[in-house]
């Protein structure tokens, strides 16, 4: 078990929170190129209604890539365990990839990130804090939980996305299976499972947060 040293946790907190109030204002470098860079000419170029559907879904979904990266920051923060913090650092990386991605595509629709990101950041690095605080069973098990739903989430995204949106539909794909991967790891390194009432209050939540996402 690690223990943390009071000056370093602060100093890593403070850092953690610049690090992750910037990536919701700009749009941060990626490790990975987009998934769908191969596609050359953006084929809802020149059809508004569907660029305003794409950008208002993928403006929800940097805002649960913005959350994702909130709470992986705070769980590593938190985490008992050096081998866990190193493994929810690497899943915090490839988070970096999805929010570059996303950011990315909503320029292109000529759409906007949502005005609440600094909001949605706060909170759900309150909630990686808390769930790290909780114990490493738990911390991996609220990860789970949040990935299985995001990944439901971006499936139902998949549904919704214009068929002609071929762009977006190739991030939103890439995204899913990487999510799904997280919440394998989470389950492979421990996670406790989730009584059911904090199962549904977490999908209530994101359910408001997608709601308000999607419109501002």
């Amino acid at each position: 078990m690690t223990q943390h040293n009071p000056t370093t946790f602060i100093d890593q907190l403070f850092s953690h929170l610049d690090h992750g109030l910037r990536s919701t204002f700009v749009r941060p470098s990626s490790n990975r190129a987009s998934p769908a860079d191969s596609i050359t000419i953006d084929p809802i170029e020149a059809q508004p209604m569907l660029r305003d559907m794409s950008a208002s879904l993928m403006r929800v979904n940097h805002v649960g890539e913005v959350c994702a990266q909130a709470l992986y920051q705070g769980q590593a923060l938190t985490s008992r365990s050096s081998e866990i913090r190193e493994k929810m650092n690497e899943a915090a990386e490839e988070e970096i990839d999805h929010l570059n991605w996303c950011y990315q595509r909503i320029e292109q629709l000529d759409g906007h990130t949502s005005y609440l990101n600094p909001l949605w950041y706060l909170g759900s690095f309150a909630l990686g804090l808390g769930a790290g605080l909780a114990g490493d069973k738990w911390s991996l098990g609220f990860l789970a939980e949040t990935e299985r739903q995001v990944v439901q989430h971006l499936k139902s995204h998949l549904e919704r996305l214009p068929e002609e949106d071929t762009v977006s539909r190739a991030i939103v794909a890439q995204m899913a299976e990487d999510e799904a991967r997280h919440a394998e790891m989470a389950v492979d390194s421990g996670a406790a499972e989730l009584p059911e009432f904090v199962k549904k209050a977490m999908t209530v939540t994101a359910g408001l947060m997608t709601q308000l996402s999607e419109r501002i």
